[in-house]
């Protein structure tokens, strides 16, 4: 590998800069997750209040700092199981971030006292499965809901710019090129600004401090946060760590170092209103996939989405708000797939019975907490049984 452009100075108070590269590979790759964060914050931003510009300058802060810490392309992504039971369920913001920060602190004790490896032998990866099969369908429910709520047949906000936005997004799926997430975020942007011209300007934004209140946190702890508990725990620091070992043989990253990267990002931006974000070996796959093979990428993504949120953020908001809801339906139902779709490894009978249970209890009864205590509890009976010699029916 070619030497880094970085100053040696810098390079020696962070060593992870050694790796950073600036190239085309780099700048394209950075777009490689923007499929699952874009729709995500848009979506909290509009069906939850979520400040949008404080979401990417958090977002864009936590980029840097990874970037610095990690010398490979780690992506820094929305925790998924929030962001999907905020936008169905329509949580307060106070309730979201403070999700964000009880998982995190769950996960910054896990890493600092090494139990995560604990954690993983634990939970039942098909709980885990199902909690996700029905967070991804539960996203796909209120996109269609979404798409429907137009009553519209033609217009910028239709039933017609739905299905136009589905077929191109099905067609772009195909690109390794052309990230779909980025068509269809442009083309709603421009939809937006058509309904609200003038909507977008230059209005420079500072982070403000924005604790929630303590009821906030009690509310949150079964609804959001422990879907979210154990997706994080092996979807973003044990899963991230063995993909990076894959991908980056000379440069892994460590699972206590991944974990404690997770929880002092969302503990520090929960007071001020950011989006909780985490890692993710989906994130850092797709962004591979684009082309990106340093922490360049996300040093130059970090520095975009911070600009962009200094500049513009005191607008982006009432940008948000005219997003067309037939395109911000298509985005997260593509969202929605993916996430659904991490659920085909259960491919032995009592796995997967064990993750529709899971999910059909998650969908079928409202709760996912409960959910999540059902599947926890048919995992354990048939490990039990299978202990005790007694075999499954054919």
């Amino acid at each position: 590998m070619t030497r880094s452009p970085v100053s040696s100075g810098a390079r020696t108070l962070f060593p992870a800069l050694a790796w950073a590269r600036f190239d085309r590979h780099e700048i394209a790759g950075s777009l490689g997750d923007m499929g699952t964060f874009l729709p995500l914050l848009v979506g909290m931003a509009s069906q939850n209040g979520l400040d949008f510009g404080a979401g990417l300058f958090f977002a864009g802060l936590f980029n840097l700092i990874t970037g610095l810490v990690f010398p490979i392309p780690m992506a820094v992504q929305p925790m998924k199981a929030i962001a999907a039971v905020a936008i169905t369920e329509r949580l307060p913001v106070a309730e979201i971030v403070a999700a964000g920060a009880i998982v995190s602190a769950v996960v910054l004790l896990l890493g600092v006292t090494r139990l995560i490896d604990w954690v993983d032998r634990v939970i039942p990866t098909a709980v885990v499965r199902g909690l996700q099969l029905a967070l991804g369908l539960s996203l796909v429910m209120k996109a269609l809901q979404m798409v429907a709520g137009t009553h519209a047949l033609t217009g910028a906000d239709s039933y017609l710019t739905g299905a136009l936005a589905a077929i191109a997004a099905v067609i772009l799926l195909r690109s390794d090129r052309i990230p779909a997430a980025l068509i269809l975020f442009g083309a709603g942007l421009a939809l937006a600004i058509w309904k609200a011209p003038g909507s977008v300007h230059l209005t420079p934004w500072v982070p403000s401090f924005q604790p929630p209140p303590w009821s906030a946190f009690s509310k949150a702890f079964l609804e959001a946060a422990v879907p979210q508990i154990p997706l994080t725990t092996l979807n973003s620091v044990v899963a991230v760590c063995a993909l990076s070992a894959d991908l980056f043989r000379d440069r892994p990253a460590s699972p206590r170092r991944v974990a404690v990267s997770v929880g002092i990002m969302n503990l520090f931006g929960a007071w001020f209103g950011a989006m909780p974000m985490c890692h993710g070996a989906g994130g850092l796959a797709g962004q591979y996939r684009f082309g990106a093979r340093s922490n360049g990428s996300i040093l130059f993504l970090g520095a975009v989405k911070m600009a962009v949120a200094l500049l513009f953020g005191g607008s982006l908001m009432a940008l948000c708000r005219a997003f067309p809801a037939s395109v911000l339906g298509v985005m997260l139902a593509f969202s929605g797939v993916e996430l659904a779709l991490v659920t085909r490894d259960q491919t032995d009978r009592s796995s997967a019975a064990v993750m529709f249970v899971t999910a059909g209890a998650c969908i079928g009864l409202g709760d996912i907490a409960l959910g999540f205590v059902i599947g926890t509890a048919l995992a354990l009976v048939q490990s039990r049984g299978s202990k005790t010699g007694t075999t499954e029916r054919p």
